[in-house]
């Protein structure tokens, strides 16, 4: 927050939230800390890549204003998403009764007398978390470097949201996971029985036939045969 004699201005920032090809706009709250009428105007050093509502206007005594900037989409990334935009708000105390209308260009003029107060605003990206293509890096490395302030910190309440959102996610599926592996777990279980019982028959069988031999290998090779099948089921399922 800036303040001055006139107004408080705030934020003195302006960080828009970067998209490629997508509108962004912040705000700008003024606040009238006398009891006369307030005339403003604001100047951007980048007017094509701005539209500010309204660019000029009244603060009422002890009353506040909004002013909504607008960034129009950009096609590609600044380099190291480093912006060198600034915005100027000036003011100047007004008639009593003014309105918008009633603004000149003249008001501000500081050569013609006029006592002209001044705030220089800046403009800071900050990377939205579903651009991944305004940057090199991944997406999570995206959501990181969003989440960094300028002065190098990360901004910990994004981080605990987001911990807190795949917390709950997990707790919520966690009884459909645990019944799907349950089921799982015992048809295996029940296969595996099957599977020993078979081995038991066929063991039996190997020796009531050992002394016949004629078919013993026919039926081997079906034994052998239906095992692998269940075996194969068995490891499928698991």
């Amino acid at each position: 927050m800036s303040t001055g004699e006139l107004l408080n201005v705030d934020p003195i920032e302006l960080k828009f939230p970067f998209e490629l090809k997508k509108q962004t706009s912040c705000f700008i709250q003024l606040s009238n800390k006398t009891d006369d009428y307030v005339a403003f105007k604001v100047k951007t050093t980048n007017p094509k890549r701005y539209c500010v509502r309204p660019n000029t206007g009244i603060v009422l005594p002890k009353s506040t204003c909004e002013v909504i900037v607008t960034m129009q989409a950009q096609k590609e990334a600044p380099a190291d998403m480093q912006c060198k935009d600034k915005f100027l708000l000036q003011c100047v105390k007004a008639p009593g009764g003014a309105t918008p209308k009633d603004i000149t260009a003249e008001m501000f003029n500081r050569e013609a007398g006029n006592v002209v107060e001044e705030c220089k605003l800046r403009v800071v990206y900050v990377f939205s978390t579903q651009d991944t293509s305004a940057h090199d890096g991944t997406e999570v490395g995206s959501s990181m470097r969003g989440s960094v302030s300028e002065n190098g910190m990360a901004n910990a309440a994004e981080f605990v949201m987001a911990a807190r959102t795949f917390t709950d996610e997990v707790q919520d599926k966690s009884p459909e996971a645990k019944a799907l592996m349950t089921k799982l777990t015992e048809e295996k279980n029940k296969a595996i029985q099957h599977n020993n019982k078979l081995r038991q028959e066929l063991e039996l069988l190997k020796r009531e036939t050992s002394k016949s031999g004629g078919g013993l290998s026919f039926m081997l090779v079906v034994l052998f045969g239906l095992v692998g099948l269940i075996m194969g089921y068995v490891m499928k399922r698991s």
